[in-house]
């Protein structure tokens, strides 16, 4: 288990395959998931559902019911470091929008992909 106030990451990826390896390495870095969510709708629901807060997030931006944004607005306004893996993702605007997140393109090496989430759950971007 992590260090950090919440071992839980909310995993929000709609293609199912993806879903799983991201969840078998979140996992491998010592976190429990929540997820995987593949709608925003499912997401939403889990923020609301999961009272113990999450160490992070980890977020494909576009899923089957649109863009991850408004769930990705409620954990960035409740102090969730916000992980975008993402294929689609304009990084630039993304670290605008979202300042302090991190972005990893889509596909990522799951020991660079754990990497960015343990940096990202300590509050700074992995180098």
């Amino acid at each position: 288990m992590t260090d950090f106030a919440s071992g839980y990451v909310l995993l929000v990826e709609d293609e199912l395959f993806i879903a799983l390896d991201l969840q078998e390495t979140i996992e491998e870095a010592g976190f429990r998931v929540v997820g995987p969510c593949a709608t925003v709708r499912d997401a939403e629901a889990a923020i609301e559902a999961h009272t113990a807060g999450f160490a992070a997030a980890v977020l494909d931006v576009r899923l089957a019911d649109g863009p991850v944004f408004p769930a990705a607005d409620r954990l960035s306004a409740a102090g969730v470091p916000l992980l975008f893996h993402s294929g689609h993702a304009d990084d630039v605007a993304l670290r605008q929008r979202y300042p302090g997140s991190v972005v990893c393109p889509k596909p990522s090496a799951p020991s660079a992909l754990a990497a960015a989430l343990l940096g990202c759950a300590a509050g700074r971007r992995a180098a």
